[in-house]
């Protein structure tokens, strides 16, 4: 009984599998074309010219010099021609895979029948597919279908369509690609375990090496693996490994790859397998100096036109604009100045090149590093380029209120402005006036010069009322506060539903009738704010900062994105006239003393920044070809008075901070670096 019924299980297997193999050849008769017609999609989604360029891998960016600061990937694959990988690996995938790889034509039918008869009879189930079949099983899971899991399972699926599906997209494989192409093909497509995939990757993962020195135990370890990645970790499950890898060794000298003496070498040879090393995948692995700038990056990116998949997956390498000896010289400075673990206290450093067609960022700094543990100074949010200063940059904005003035010619540098000690300004629309008090004892009146290098109050707040405010918010978007004037007045986007004009209108539109608006009490941006003194330092020429020098794809061709073209934002004269107004503060102004201890002595551009309740200090300067922001601001839960000290801390203090006391020397610490004293 038992010998009839296995009788009829091989008289199946022998049909099934004449079946399988005449189905394959001529699909067109299988189910009423249903079958047919989901095999033919399949082979028409597998161009094969297109799976060594399709293949997701890993993106790399560097800093201006090419020096890799991160990666980022979903899947760890470093793609490679078929001659760097060793001949020992592709000897053992072919062994231990498909030992009839280079007498096929895709599909093995030997194999086919083998692996139906077994299965019929109960045997141990056999795959029967070739490694041509597996690179499309594995092409498919992998990069076709790797975001769609439902696609993915039916990739997987025990049914006579999937196998269908392998056995003639592996037919129209094999006509148009050589056997080492679909070797080397197989070898970058395939999962080792995690994040891993392909044999270049695998090899520098598992014993920091590449694939065209893996060594035959090494390549006999790899090539087990493939077919259970889990069961044959060698991480997690030694003695299985060991056991497939020394399986691959034996099947490598059945056929004829190696020698007695070299199976015997390598068996004794241990796993000798390290790590895993796997990079990181996400701008947090940056360095200190770097993390703001990847980030950054990246965001630029995508907003330029970039998608998530191509940033994540498109083995493109992304060099930025950072120069890393300026970047590390900003990011010691505001170490100094603020420990990165200080409570409640964040200072910021951008660094823009400026020029006349591009305003490139060489470094994008704080004392807060870019990650997830905040008891250890991190942050997700990228302080240095976001509107991340609620407070804003105080007496900065006086810049803009300058810059309208003598663009307007309400005023020069040499123009007497009234500058009383305090004074109350009318508020159009509003019964009350604007009261405005000087901090301190100015001459009155004052000319548009000394007034940029004090500080005073009532001189600019009078100035602004001649040229009118809005004027001023226009110079200010138009010099550099692009962003930062189109988000609310609380440093977000506008809430449209939000009965609360600060929340929403943008800024633009809530300061046009603010007299308070030169005094610079409103959230900002410090790139942004260090790209203002790179119009001027330009000939008034704005060009959107750029993190990004180029982007080229696996094949080093270049990948287009969207860029921002520059603008004559001010004349040059006004430009060159408002730099020779602002050279005076480092010399004579609410800067000079810090400089002075500093030992700075280079002609330079500069205008500080205090904010009325010290929340929030600033100092913006220019020297040589370096545009600079310097901010320092509460940036805790409870925010509150900054007070200068070693280290920069909250608390009561009486004045508290100032921008020339603790914005500035950041600056001078850093540029001294840079340019040398």
């Amino acid at each position: 009984m038992s010998a009839g019924r296995n009788l009829l299980k091989l008289l199946g297997g022998c049909a099934a599998a004449g079946g399988l193999v005449a189905g394959i050849l001529a699909p067109v008769t299988i189910s009423a074309g249903v079958v047919a017609a989901e095999v033919s999609d399949s082979v028409v989604r597998i161009a094969p010219a297109s799976i060594s360029k399709d293949l997701p891998g890993v993106t790399t960016i560097t800093d201006r010099d090419g020096t890799p600061i991160a990666t980022v990937f979903d899947q760890y694959r470093i793609t490679v021609p078929g001659d760097k990988i060793s001949a020992a690996m592709k000897n053992a995938i072919v062994s231990i895979e498909d030992r009839r790889f280079y007498q096929e034509h895709g599909i093995d039918p030997q194999g086919v029948a083998r692996a139906a008869i077994s299965d019929a009879t109960g045997g141990d189930h056999q795959g029967g597919s070739t490694i041509t079949q597996q690179l499309v099983k594995n092409y498919l899971i992998n990069v076709a279908d790797k975001d769609n899991p439902a696609a993915q399972a039916a990739d997987r699926a025990d049914t006579l369509t999937r196998k269908m599906r392998e056995a003639r997209s592996a037919i129209e494989l094999d006509k148009h690609l050589s056997k080492d192409e679909i070797l080397t093909d197989y070898l970058n497509v395939v999962e080792f375990t995690g994040k891993i995939y392909g044999v270049e990757a695998a090899a520098r993962a598992y014993f920091g090496t590449t694939a065209d020195k893996l060594t035959v135990p090494q390549a006999a370890l790899l090539a087990g693996m493939v077919n259970n990645p889990t069961t044959f970790n060698p991480y997690t499950k030694p003695v299985n490994a060991q056991h497939r890898r020394d399986m691959v060794i034996d099947a490598m000298l059945a056929n004829k790859a190696i020698d007695a003496p070299t199976a015997t070498q390598a068996r004794a040879a241990p796993l000798g397998v390290s790590g895993p090393t796997v990079p990181s995948s996400t701008c947090y692995s940056a360095q200190p100096d770097a993390g703001f700038f990847c980030q950054y990056a990246l965001t630029y990116l995508q907003q330029a036109g970039l998608s998530q998949e191509q940033l994540t997956n498109g083995a493109l390498t992304i060099k930025t604009t950072m120069d890393s000896k300026v970047s590390q010289a900003a990011k010691n400075a505001v170490d100094a100045n603020v420990p990165t673990k200080q409570p409640g206290v964040a200072n910021t450093m951008a660094i823009v090149s400026p020029g006349s067609t591009s305003h490139e960022i060489l470094a994008l700094v704080a004392n807060r590093t870019l990650g997830t543990d905040a008891s250890q100074g991190e942050t997700t949010r990228n302080l240095v380029t976001e509107v991340s200063d609620p407070f804003g940059s105080g007496s900065v904005f006086k810049i803009f209120t300058a810059a309208a003035a003598l663009e307007s010619g309400t005023a020069t540098l040499d123009t007497p402005l009234p500058n009383p000690p305090s004074q109350c300004f009318p508020v159009p629309g509003n019964r009350n006036c604007y009261t405005v008090h000087n901090d301190g004892n100015y001459s009155d009146p004052i000319s548009l010069t000394d007034g940029l290098a004090t500080s005073p109050n009532t001189a600019f707040v009078g100035l602004e009322q001649q040229v009118g405010v809005p004027a001023v918010v226009a110079m200010a978007s138009r010099l550099g506060l692009r962003t930062t004037m189109q988000s609310n007045a609380a440093g977000q986007k506008p809430d449209p539903n939000s009965n609360d004009p600060q929340r929403s209108q943008t800024q633009t539109q809530y300061f046009q009738d603010k007299p308070s608006f030169t005094l610079g009490n409103s959230p900002v941006s410090p790139l942004e704010l260090a790209n203002v003194p790179a119009t001027l330092m330009s000939g008034g020429v704005w060009c959107a900062p750029t993190p990004i020098l180029s982007v080229t794809d696996a094949a080093g061709n270049p990948v287009s994105y969207k860029t921002s073209g520059c603008e004559q934002a001010v004349s040059s004269d006004v430009a060159s006239t408002l730099m020779t107004g602002l050279s005076q503060d480092t010399v004579s102004g609410t800067t000079a003393a810090s400089a002075h201890a500093a030992g700075w002595t280079r002609p330079d551009i500069g205008k500080t920044g205090t904010t009325q309740t010290n929340q929030s200090v600033a100092f913006v300067g220019g020297v040589d070809r370096y545009a600079v922001s310097s901010l320092v601001f509460a940036d805790g839960n409870k925010p509150g008075q900054l007070c200068p000290g070693t280290p920069v801390h909250i608390g009561s203090c009486g004045h508290g901070a100032f921008g020339g006391t603790v914005a500035a020397p950041p600056y001078f610490k850093a540029m001294q670096a840079i340019l040398g004293r």
